[in-house]
């Protein structure tokens, strides 16, 4: 007998484990490796993701909104702090309705109005690698507490209603496979909508100027229609995968901010296929013109010139530079120079970018938020950086509102062929996350108004009341 149950228990417990182990891997290796890709191409890491070494996927990010700063919550397996617990479908319900597992709405800073565009196996793969192919953390990324009435979660359930379409992207007959499979990214997975299409009073994407540019936080997501000056019509599909891929492309434009991260984090690891299949999809969109700044009738990409004021600052010292009429070119002399030239001519090789045929010195936003947060991003080119000029700890030094104004005055009239027209308080707005929206003032008007009609219906009823009683 115990001859029989020495060989019969190992025999048994090793069906046990291999059980066990099945019910543990309810997915295969493809599957998941699919839904790798795809979280690559949602740009999941770069949302999900605390800045200064967090833990992939945990959340923890602050994010800046028009209504205040929401934080990005753990969307790692774990049970208690994450996604652990979610079905599929309910992932499916946050991905694409953007309803979380408790019924409570999500914000739309999570792209779910790009999402829900995504197939059925499409999101099955990202289930996969989710609950399978991401490492849980056990940590908890803090709340987002917006100010009132921004914290009723409830009233988005009302803003899913007027603005959400729950349908996949409607049939197209004619079109090639690559414009569909390019539509399907840029306007589903990529979600490039959400930063490059105007908003409106309620936030709302504008459809009917999609992709024409809009304000994102302290950045200035740019027209990427192919209008041959406001946008990217100057460009050939070739050079539009080329900048996906490299954040870069010498003599027009270069990657920084949010569309550093994508291109980090996103789009440097696509197949090259499917960045062609953006690149012709995009160039297909019909052209907008929002009137952006430049020189009429001329792409933003090849205005300005070679320029600089050293004989203005030769000579008087650098207290009395800082102090006079030509502080931009002492903070630029002082500053920038060493990298990008006296004359603004960058190097050789572009690792330091010209100033001018630069559309980062045509338009104010991009040019302030590029002097005071920097740039970094990293492709299989290698690592581009150039330090910031704001409060971070890594500044390589803190400059004032009136000396980052000045400067930026300084290099759209040298480089980029525009006028003086920034200010201080300009500085200021970006600084402090960007502009703010007037929905939360429009908000707490309406809720006043509301009460105030609430009030008056009571008061109406009740005279009325007492009127039949004293008859």
């Amino acid at each position: 007998m115990k001859a029989f149950l020495h060989r019969v228990i190992p025999v048994v417990l090793g069906l046990v484990l291999c059980a066990s182990a099945g019910a543990s891997r309810r997915f295969d290796a493809a599957t998941i490796e699919r839904g790798r890709y795809l979280a690559t191409a949602s740009d999941c890491i770069a949302c999900h993701t605390a800045h200064h070494n967090g833990a992939p996927m945990a959340g923890g990010l602050v994010m800046s909104s028009p209504v205040g700063d929401i934080v990005s919550t753990n969307i790692t397996p774990s049970k208690r702090h994450g996604i652990g617990d979610y079905t599929e479908q309910q992932f499916a319900d946050a991905l694409r309705k953007g309803i979380r597992a408790d019924g409570q709405p999500l914000y739309p800073a999570m792209p779910y109005v790009s999402y829900a565009a995504l197939t059925d196996p499409d999101v099955h793969a990202l289930y996969a690698y989710f609950m399978e192919g991401v490492p849980a953390v056990e940590k908890a990324a803090p709340h987002t507490s917006l100010p009132f009435p921004m914290n009723v979660r409830m009233s988005m359930k009302v803003w899913n209603a007027l603005f959400l379409d729950p349908q996949p992207l409607a049939r197209t007959e004619g079109r090639s496979a690559q414009w569909l499979r390019g539509r399907y990214l840029a306007e589903g997975a990529a979600h490039c909508s959400t930063c490059h299409t105007p908003r409106g009073a309620l936030m709302q994407e504008k459809k009917e100027l999609n992709m024409a540019g809009s304000q994102v936080g302290q950045w200035y997501a740019p027209n990427i229609t192919p209008h041959p000056t406001a946008g990217i019509g100057s460009w050939s599909e070739a050079e539009l995968a080329q900048y996906l891929r490299t954040g870069r492309l010498e003599g027009k434009s270069q990657a920084a901010g949010s569309m550093a991260e994508a291109i980090t984090y996103s789009f440097s690891h696509l197949e090259q296929a499917d960045l062609d299949a953006i690149a012709h999809y995009i160039k297909s969109l019909p052209p907008v013109d929002l009137g952006e700044t430049g020189t009429p009738g001329a792409p933003r990409f090849g205005q300005g010139q070679a320029g600089h004021a050293l004989g203005e600052v030769r000579g008087q010292g650098y207290a009395a530079g800082m102090a006079g009429p030509q502080l931009g070119a002492q903070v630029y002399s002082a500053n920038c120079a060493s990298c990008h030239g006296a004359s603004g001519e960058g190097t050789r090789d572009g690792y330091y970018p010209s100033l001018f045929h630069n559309s980062a010195t045509v338009g104010k936003t991009n040019l302030i938020a590029a002097i005071l947060l920097g740039v970094d991003r990293k492709t299989a080119d290698g690592h581009v950086f150039m330090p910031p000029f704001g409060d971070q700890p890594n500044a390589l030094n803190r400059l004032s509102d009136k000396e980052v104004a000045a400067l930026a005055n300084y290099i759209g009239v040298k480089f980029g062929g525009g006028d003086a027209s920034v200010k201080p308080e300009d500085i200021a707005v970006i600084r402090q996350g960007g502009p703010r929206s007037p929905l939360l003032t429009m908000a707490r008007v309406g809720m006043a108004i509301g009460v105030l009609v609430l009030l008056a219906l009571a008061f109406t009823i009740v005279r009325r009341r007492r009127g039949k009683v004293g008859a």
